[in-house]
């Protein structure tokens, strides 16, 4: 069943993942290329010192990973699903063209979490991984309200 899921949400069966098309077009069968910044997904400051994970319970793909202070998306193994979205408690998750302006840097500081990880095909064998993007790293502890 997962194999359906997965091929429908653009992954190969060796764990190769590439983004499947918003709206029509053709699914790429390269790799995306980490240099480039440019991530399907996008969690922002919202989630800073929140980690509420319920985007984790819901992404088919397990790419969502846990950072000292923030959560993740992989930009290499997120397949563009958009199950994460929906069900952040604090619209933390955007589409990477809807980021707002204010949260632009979390963009970048998606990709550079993994710049010494790499890709290693899974968040649950991981866990909490001790460290964040720059950009995280460097905010003053954040409140939530009824959190």
């Amino acid at each position: 069943m997962w194999f359906g899921v997965l091929a429908i949400l653009g992954a190969t069966v060796r764990g190769t993942v590439t983004p499947a098309p918003r709206s029509g077009g053709t699914v790429s069968t390269q790799p995306v290329d980490r240099k480039d910044p440019s991530v399907t997904y996008v969690i922002a400051q919202p989630c800073v010192d929140l980690k509420d994970k319920a985007c984790v319970e819901e992404c088919p793909v397990d790419c969502i990973y846990e950072g000292e202070r923030m959560l993740y998306i992989h930009p290499d193994e997120c397949v563009d699903c958009g199950a994460c979205e929906p069900v952040c408690p604090v619209e933390a998750i955007f589409y990477e063209d809807d980021v707002p302006e204010q949260w632009k840097d979390y963009t970048a500081a998606n990709a550079e979490f993994f710049d010494e990880l790499g890709s290693p095909g899974g968040a649950a064998k991981h866990g909490l991984i001790a460290r964040d993007a720059a950009v995280v790293s460097a905010l003053e502890p954040q409140e939530h309200e009824g959190h």
